[in-house]
């Protein structure tokens, strides 16, 4: 009778550890801010198995009651959790994930003034070099902005001289050279400089950069890149200007 009794207890504990130790399968989601969930690691700590999400942050993963499943990517914290009974009889076990974000105390900007077309190779050395109105210069007349030379003669040069073209470019190359040298003139020199040494209302001092533009003296001095000299002259233009504006 004892035997017996003993036997069915076995039986029983044996029973009740596998129902205990019966491994299923987890089906579970990633989810996070971000939409590209595929590749993250799922690793059961208990049984060292390992899956990988799929699209989506789908996965699947045999488990046990108690197991661990660690979760780990690059650009993701890691997460631990612990499985429980219920989770087995869930459609989905959705687990969050956040997002590893790193701040950058400082960003630095170096302008290389030495790296340029020519310096990789880009543009062989010496080819002369064209703004975009003198590239359409070039196209509708042959025209070379620079050294005033037909380099070619076919019908339509011909066509955009007689209908007015040719004149509309040339015009577009002048604007765009005078554009050029008023943002020139507003790195080179601050508001500051202008309301403060040359006296230029802070409301004229748009209109001033445009009057010294028209100055070639003034503009051959930045040309040169003789700052100093530059600053002379606006001196002096600065005193006719505001005589000009005084009588507005």
């Amino acid at each position: 009778m004892r035997k017996s009794i003993i036997g069915i207890l076995i039986i029983t504990t044996s029973f009740v550890w596998s129902q205990k130790c019966a491994t299923s399968t987890i089906h579970g989601k990633i989810v996070a801010e971000v939409s590209n969930l595929e590749g993250i690691y799922v690793i059961n700590a208990t049984t060292e198995k390992s899956v990988v999400t799929k699209s989506g942050g789908y996965f699947e993963i045999s488990a046990t009651e108690g197991d661990t499943l660690v979760f780990s990517a690059v650009q993701y914290k890691g997460k631990r959790i612990a499985i429980l009974k219920e989770d087995f009889d869930k459609e989905l076990l959705f687990v969050k994930m956040e997002m590893i974000i790193n701040h950058l105390d400082e960003v630095m900007i170096m302008q290389y003034k030495n790296i340029n077309a020519v310096a990789l190779g880009i543009i062989p050395k010496g080819q002369k070099s064209y703004t975009p109105a003198e590239r359409k210069l070039r196209t509708a007349t042959g025209l070379d902005a620079r050294i005033g030379l037909n380099t070619s003669f076919t019908i339509d040069p011909l066509f955009n001289l007689l209908s007015g073209r040719t004149a509309e470019l040339l015009k577009n190359i002048e604007v765009e050279r005078k554009q050029y040298w008023l943002d020139k003139i507003a790195e080179t020199f601050s508001e500051k400089l202008f309301v403060d040494k040359f006296k230029i209302p802070i409301d004229y001092i748009k209109g001033f950069q445009y009057y010294i533009v028209e100055n070639k003296n003034f503009v051959d001095t930045l040309k040169s890149k003789n700052t100093a000299m530059s600053s002379f002259l606006m001196g002096e233009l600065a005193v006719k200007y505001n005589e000009m504006i005084a009588c507005e």
